[in-house]
């Protein structure tokens, strides 16, 4: 069977960023199985497109996901990136939510 996944690495680093706003693109990188060139244009191209907001913060950078974007695709355009992180991540792209004890 091909090796495929549901979520582009676009989608899969929104995730990554979500968990933590402070993560590295290394750590970006090694998390989607590419190189850190890769990591860092997949990044630049969410932040060129306003998903994702940079700062410098001393040597590091903090992203923030700017929740109340639009997503790309015409069929769910109605939808937000906050919309899509709540449903895959949990509340607003924070914390996983916690599974029901059986």
């Amino acid at each position: 069977m091909a090796d495929w996944s549901f979520l582009t690495n676009h989608a899969r680093a929104l995730l990554c960023i979500a968990h933590d706003p402070d993560t590295r693109l290394r750590d970006i990188a090694n998390l989607l199985d590419v190189t850190e060139r890769t990591a860092f244009g997949i990044v630049a191209d969410l932040a060129e497109d306003g998903y994702v907001l940079k700062e410098r913060v001393g040597r590091r950078t903090r992203y923030q996901i700017r929740a109340q974007m639009p997503l790309r695709e015409a069929i769910a355009r109605e939808r937000s990136v906050g919309e899509m992180l709540a449903l895959l991540v949990g509340t607003r792209g924070s914390k996983p939510a916690r599974k029901a004890r059986s």
